[in-house]
């Protein structure tokens, strides 16, 4: 029982703000932290935080296309699809007489 109980005590070390956990730590017994890379935080963008539980992300910039700038879009996209299936034929096209 008292094996179990020092168990469950010691099962709170995890918890931020535990008086055990941070008489361990104290006491030089936790793993030191480690530093992130030269190279990783370099890599970082500043104010990389994370967005609290419950907090809406900030509005995008970037607004959604009209309706004249979808018909735009749909209309290079299928002028590209067409360029493609016509370079597709011709590259399937037998270049000389068969053997």
């Amino acid at each position: 029982m008292v094996a179990l109980a020092a168990l469950l005590g010691l099962g709170g070390c995890v918890l931020d703000g535990s008086g055990i956990r941070d008489g361990i730590k104290s006491a030089g017994f936790a793993p030191k932290p480690v530093e992130a890379p030269d190279f990783v935080a370099a890599s970082r963008r500043e104010g990389g935080d994370f967005l609290p539980v419950g907090v809406s992300a900030p509005p995008r910039e970037i607004r959604a296309k009209s309706a004249a700038g979808v018909k735009d879009l749909e209309a290079d996209l299928e002028a590209s699809r067409r360029r493609n299936e016509a370079r597709g034929r011709d590259a399937a096209r037998p270049v000389g007489p068969a053997p």
